[in-house]
């Protein structure tokens, strides 16, 4: 591994996007969790990947993918990143990119990282947070969930780390209702 890794949590296949249950059954929706997924990593480009999960049927989505896997079970998403960030320090790697694995759009993570400090990049409501490149030794502490876009922001300032705020259309659109399936951008996949 070099001095930079993605690192994307994912949550099992069949428990993902529950939100959609409206509008998608479990089969589509796992089959969307797992496309989105492939595209997060296809992002990574040529950076190392690790996929931070405690499901097989991720394991093995991975293990196609070819990218390393970190099990965490039972550690909830913010102790999953974390223990992630631990193995990337002990593994030389020297900044993480935390990158969400429901980004349809998502086509280069590497920019994220050529800042020094932190870079956060919101979801389009600049609300959520979802891509981060922090350094791996920082001591940073993750806080998903609403509001984690502030509070990512404090945690950076409160370290005295630079701080890098973009918002990107791409990077900023999740999938996580019914209406973000609706994407706008002429040319972009579409999730239905």
């Amino acid at each position: 591994m070099g001095p930079t890794a993605v690192l994307i949590p994912v949550k099992a296949f069949g428990q993902a996007k529950r939100r959609l249950a409206a509008v998608l059954d479990d089969d589509e929706r796992a089959d969307l969790a797992r496309s989105m997924a492939t595209i997060v990593v296809r992002a990574a480009g040529s950076l190392p990947v690790v996929v931070v999960c405690d499901d097989a049927a991720v394991r093995a989505w991975a293990d196609e993918q070819r990218v390393e896997v970190l099990w965490a079970a039972g550690l909830g998403l913010n102790g999953a990143v974390l223990a992630g960030i631990d193995h990337l320090a002990q593994h030389g790697i020297a900044q993480a990119i935390v990158a969400h694995a429901d980004l349809p759009l998502a086509t280069d993570l590497a920019w994220v990282a050529r800042a020094e400090g932190v870079t956060l990049v919101p979801d389009r409501h600049g609300d959520g947070t979802n891509v981060a490149s922090v350094p791996t030794g920082a001591g940073f502490t993750f806080a998903y969930g609403a509001g984690s876009f502030l509070r990512h922001q404090d945690e950076a300032r409160r370290l005295g780390l630079p701080l890098r705020t973009v918002t990107d259309v791409r990077l900023g659109w999740d999938v996580d209702r019914p209406e973000d399936l609706d994407v706008p951008l002429p040319g972009a996949v579409t999730c239905r």
